[in-house]
């Protein structure tokens, strides 16, 4: 379930709460249940996952997919799956780790683990999101923001497109607020 933390050290986990500050940037925030057949729960807790079985858990939530075309025009999925003995993590989550934006919307859906999405509010105020499994986010297109995986280092998330070219970073240079 979402945690909302601020540079000062506070933080929420009152889901409501959560919502309505997000909304006021613009993003959508849900709770969603993850796959709990006995096959999709062991797929869950493995660190790796092939190809194959990345399509077998996608098949576990196509109906959040098949919903979200209906609502949102979303034409394709996959499942990026990270731990901590792929090489050059990293490297990778460094492409992200700094402001940014994207010029199309940045969907996931948390499956298993947990990151963090940090936020530049309109007046410049910055907060973290902790997400983990359950919790359905869309940040929109050009909208500021940051991830990591902290401290976890393993995440699943379903990653939703309506065009993946838009899902390159453009960073904005902002520095970021600390937050310990």
């Amino acid at each position: 379930m979402a945690r909302m933390i601020f540079s000062n050290g506070s933080e929420t986990r009152d889901l409501p709460v959560i919502q309505r500050r997000l909304a006021g940037i613009g993003i959508t925030l849900r709770h969603w249940p993850e796959p709990a057949t006995p096959r999709a729960r062991e797929l869950l807790a493995m660190a790796a996952l092939s190809d194959a079985e990345k399509e077998e858990l996608l098949g576990a939530v196509d109906n959040r997919f098949e919903e979200l075309k209906k609502e949102a025009g979303y034409t394709t999925r996959d499942m990026i799956v990270l731990h901590e003995d792929i090489p050059g993590l990293a490297d990778m989550l460094g492409k992200f780790d700094k402001i940014h934006l994207h010029t199309d919307d940045e969907v996931r859906y948390i499956v298993a683990g947990k990151g963090y999405f940090g936020f530049v509010e309109k007046d410049g105020n910055q907060f973290m999101l902790e997400v983990s499994a359950g919790d359905y986010i869309n940040v929109p297109a050009n909208t500021e923001h940051w991830f990591t995986l902290g401290d976890s280092k393993r995440i699943k998330a379903v990653r939703y497109f309506i065009d993946t070219s838009g899902w390159t970073p453009v960073y904005t240079k902002r520095a970021m607020a600390n937050f310990g």
